[in-house]
């Protein structure tokens, strides 16, 4: 949702500014570690006062699963980070 929400940013405005891009890495980075915080405090408050067996599994599963999802949008993240750090390391070694 959060590379739609850049793309979508990047289609409509056109070059962005250095200044801009560290922007968002700073706040991409905020982003990530508050869902993770997130999940992870779900995952402590979702097996309090619940006797059911199956009741936990589903929780468990359901948290995985979003956290599973997260780990591969901040990987999709990264790689698109790491590619635009070596656009500028070359742009700088031409």
């Amino acid at each position: 949702m959060f590379v739609l929400f850049l793309s979508h940013i990047m289609s409509e405005y056109g070059r962005m500014t250095d200044t801009e891009r560290d922007q968002i890495d700073q706040d991409a980075q905020i982003f990530m570690r508050t869902c993770a915080d997130a999940i992870h405090q779900l995952r402590t408050e979702a097996h309090k006062d619940v006797q059911s067996a199956q009741v936990k599994e589903h929780r468990t599963a359901v948290l995985d699963f979003i956290e599973d999802y997260l780990k591969r949008v901040c990987k999709l993240y990264s790689e698109q980070r790491a590619i635009r750090v070596k656009r500028v390391i070359d742009k700088k070694r031409l």
